[in-house]
């Protein structure tokens, strides 16, 4: 907004129609009786016949009742000039979400696909966190970064949605180099209070995920993991065909459950299935990762906005008590009407 001022509540500017239709409806309204009034009384016999009427008065009371609905407007826009920082104290847990970006969760036996269901889950998963600290890595052959340990659920929820697998540098999918790139994450100091998400088909063709889970144990951090996948599995879109062996076989990517259940137990985790699971993320935040201990991960000032809501609903009340006071008829010499 203009002059300095912002609005805290901006999804509240189409209420602010209502003012412009009270101030349509008043006017029509002066009009129609302006007219009912003619019908009965010619205009040069009008102050013998309602000497005390106030054309004025009337049109006063329009607009002030206009104002005044503007002004509620106004105020429940909940307009914003300057700001104090405020210190705040944040509680919660550290958590690496590692999801797999590999050709095989294009496929499409979990719908629409395992890479989209994939980052619903984590969407779904970053609107419940509050005070918890959330880190994000992609793995395919290889492991990157793709956002730092930081409370910036929208910067997060952006960064998911634009993961793909035309971003990998390499084929394949590297669930041990997934594994070590979130421990690197970590402080080191204690893993009550750390854990890391694993979301993949299980397909673990470079080896060494098992490995990677055993040194987390080691440091006692715990690995969750969500199976994106079905036993059956289904054919890895390729082009306008599919992927095909060296014999010239289409590929069947299946969910390996097992290889995925034994890197969950090996750190105390647990593992769960998107195929016998609605919302199998949610459910091991609520369930597991929530009751990890919480720990002081943040503190600094934040950024507490100054409503300025008084100065419009100040001005809407001044106008409505005096429209709802005004009188259109003034009063006659001696107390008569």
């Amino acid at each position: 907004m203009s002059a300095g001022f912002e609005l805290l509540r901006p999804w509240a500017t189409p209420l602010l129609i209502f003012a412009a239709v009270l101030g349509v409806l008043g006017v029509s309204s002066l009009v129609w009786r302006t007219r009912a009034r003619a019908r009965l009384v010619s205009e040069r016999h009008l102050r013998r016949f309602l000497p005390d009427f106030s054309l004025g008065r009337a049109r006063l009371r329009v607009v002030l009742a206009t104002i005044g609905a503007l002004g509620m407007g106004l105020a429940l826009l909940g307009p914003v000039r300057g700001y104090t920082l405020r210190e705040v104290q944040r509680k919660g847990v550290d958590l690496v979400l590692c999801l797999d970006t590999s050709r095989s969760m294009w496929v499409k036996d979990l719908k629409p696909d395992r890479l989209s269901r994939a980052q619903r889950e984590m969407r779904g998963l970053l609107e419940l966190l509050d005070g918890d600290r959330v880190g994000v890595i992609a793995f395919s052959g290889d492991a990157r970064l793709v956002a730092p340990l930081t409370h910036d659920r929208q910067t997060l929820t952006h960064f998911v949605e634009t993961l793909s697998p035309k971003d990998n540098l390499r084929g394949g999918t590297h669930v041990g180099g997934a594994l070590d790139r979130a421990l690197e994450l970590f402080d080191g100091r204690t893993g009550s209070h750390e854990a890391i998400c694993l979301l993949t088909d299980g397909e673990d063709l470079e080896g060494g995920g098992l490995e990677a889970a055993k040194l987390a144990a080691e440091r006692g951090i715990r690995v969750y993991v969500v199976g994106m996948g079905t036993r059956d599995g289904g054919k890895i879109p390729l082009g306008g065909g599919f992927v095909r062996d060296e014999t010239g076989e289409e590929v069947v990517s299946a969910l390996n459950d097992e290889t995925l259940r034994a890197i969950a137990e090996a750190t105390g985790g647990e593992y769960l299935s998107a195929e016998t699971s609605p919302f199998p993320l949610e459910e091991l935040y609520e369930k597991r990762i929530s009751k990890l201990d919480a720990r002081d991960l943040w503190a600094g000032k934040v950024r507490v906005p100054h409503d300025r809501y008084q100065w419009p609903l100040v001005i809407a009340l001044a106008c409505m008590v005096t429209g709802f006071g005004m009188r259109e008829r003034r009063k006659a010499s001696g107390g008569e009407r």
